[in-house]
């Protein structure tokens, strides 16, 4: 798998989608910092949520090959601004987590959002029913670039 840095609001499910990526027990719990999990990296929703740790991600960013901008479709909250992905100066996709959580209606206002902010390709997963993850995993084993 390439590496990764996933993105995201606070509680949109980057912690779980990393740890099953890399085929970890999922344990549930709120990221404080930057984390590794094998070739993904991990970063707090703070850190999307406000302007002043944007920095912290561009840094992290670093050292990845691939940028995962994370929707949540279950939140009416919607962190990813515009053009988002035009910082990183990568290759961006984007990952709409929690699609049996909800009704197709949000599924396609997160990939709107996900549209807007520069991802592309976007993927729909869930990932504790293992929905998507093969599609995402061989993404990121072969396609990337």
């Amino acid at each position: 798998m390439k590496k990764v840095i996933f993105i995201g609001q606070t509680g949109c499910g980057k912690t779980t989608l990393c740890q099953k990526l890399n085929e970890q027990t999922i344990k549930y719990r709120k990221t404080q910092a930057v984390e590794r999990y094998g070739d993904s990296i991990d970063t707090p929703g703070e850190y999307l949520e406000n302007r002043h740790f944007y920095h912290a991600l561009i840094m992290t960013a670093v050292d990845a090959k691939v940028i995962a901008l994370v929707a949540d479709p279950t939140s009416e909250y919607r962190a990813i601004p515009p053009a988002f992905a035009g910082i990183f100066g990568k290759k961006v996709i984007g990952i709409i987590t929690k699609i049996n959580q909800t009704e197709p209606q949000k599924i396609e206002k997160a990939r709107k959002e996900l549209v807007k902010a520069g991802a592309s390709p976007i993927f729909e997963v869930d990932t504790p029913d293992g929905i998507g993850i093969s599609d995402l995993m061989n993404y990121l084993e072969k396609e990337a670039v």
